[in-house]
C-alpha cells in the first residue's frame, strides 16, 4: 500500500522568518528622497510587498525606466536596508523551536522568498538557519516573482512534494495570491498586516509561538479548500508586472 507524502511548509523570508518591513520601507523613502519622488513608502509595500524590488521600483515612475537602472536602484535600497538593519537582525519570536517541531513531526521545509542569494546569506546564514531548510529558492531560480506562482511552485519541487500538500507562511497580500496561484494553502504572519487583510488564510499568526506543527496537521486533516486567487488582486495592474 503505498505511503502517504509527506506535508511540507514553506517560508517566505521577509516578514515572515524576520520582521524588518520598517527597515525596508525606511530603505526605499531614503532611496526614493535621493530621486526626488513622493512616493510614501510604507503605503507602497502594504500594497506590494513580496514583489522583487525592481518590479516594485516600476511602479514609482511616470515613464519607462530601464532595466539596468531599476536594477542600479534597486542595489543602492538594498544597501540602504543592510545598514539599517545591520544590529537589528533576529529571527520572528518562536521560529527556530518552530522549526525544529516542524521537521520532527515529519513536515518537509523549504524556503521561497525574491530575494537573491547575497540577501538570503545575510539573513539565513547570520541567524544560522540555513540547517533547518531543504530547500532554498530565490530570485535567480525562477523566471517570475511574485505574485506569480514559480517562486512556490519551484521549491514544491525541489522537496518532491505536491502543491496541494504545501503550505505556504506570508506576511504579504502578493505572497498569498502566489500561494493560490500555486495551489496551496497559507498561512498569514501578521508582522506588516492585519488579519482581516489576508484574503482566505488557513489561520493567522503574529509569530511562532502562536501555531504548532500538530495545530496545521489537525487543520490539514479536514482537507480544507484550497482558495482560489482573488480576481479583484488579479486584476490589479501591480499583480500583472
Amino acid at each position: 500500500m503505498p505511503t502517504a507524502q509527506p506535508y511540507a511548509l514553506i517560508f517566505d523570508m521577509d516578514g515572515v522568518l524576520i520582521d524588518n518591513t520598517p527597515e525596508q520601507a525606511k530603505a526605499f523613502q531614503l532611496l526614493f528622497r535621493d530621486l526626488g519622488l513622493t512616493t510614501n513608502a510604507r503605503r507602497l509595500l502594504r500594497r506590494l510587498n513580496g514583489m522583487p524590488a525592481t518590479n516594485i521600483l516600476k511602479t514609482v515612475f511616470s515613464k519607462p525606466v530601464p532595466k539596468k537602472q531599476l536594477e542600479e536602484y534597486a542595489a543602492q535600497r538594498e544597501l540602504l536596508y543592510r545598514v539599517l538593519y545591520w544590529n537589528k537582525r533576529c529571527e520572528v519570536a518562536g521560529l527556530t523551536a518552530f522549526l525544529q517541531a516542524a521537521r520532527a513531526a515529519g513536515f518537509k521545509i523549504g524556503l521561497g522568498t525574491g530575494s537573491g542569494e547575497d540577501t538570503i546569506q545575510y539573513i539565513l546564514d547570520h541567524l544560522k538557519l540555513r540547517q533547518y531548510f531543504d530547500v532554498v529558492v530565490g530570485k535567480d531560480d525562477v523566471h517570475r516573482g511574485k505574485p506569480h506562482a514559480d517562486t512556490y511552485t519551484v521549491t514544491a519541487r525541489r522537496l518532491g512534494v505536491s502543491p496541494e500538500r504545501c503550505v505556504v507562511f506570508e506576511d504579504a497580500i502578493l505572497g498569498e495570491q502566489a500561494a493560490y496561484q500555486a495551489g496551496m494553502r497559507c498561512v498569514g504572519v501578521t508582522t506588516t498586516l492585519r488579519p482581516t487583510d489576508f484574503q482566505a488564510p488557513l489561520l493567522t499568526c503574529p509569530d511562532f509561538t502562536h501555531v504548532t506543527p500538530q495545530q496545521l496537521l489537525d487543520l490539514l486533516a479536514q482537507a480544507p479548500p484550497i482558495p482560489k486567487p482573488s480576481p479583484q488582486l488579479a486584476t490589479r495592474q501591480y499583480a500583472q508586472l
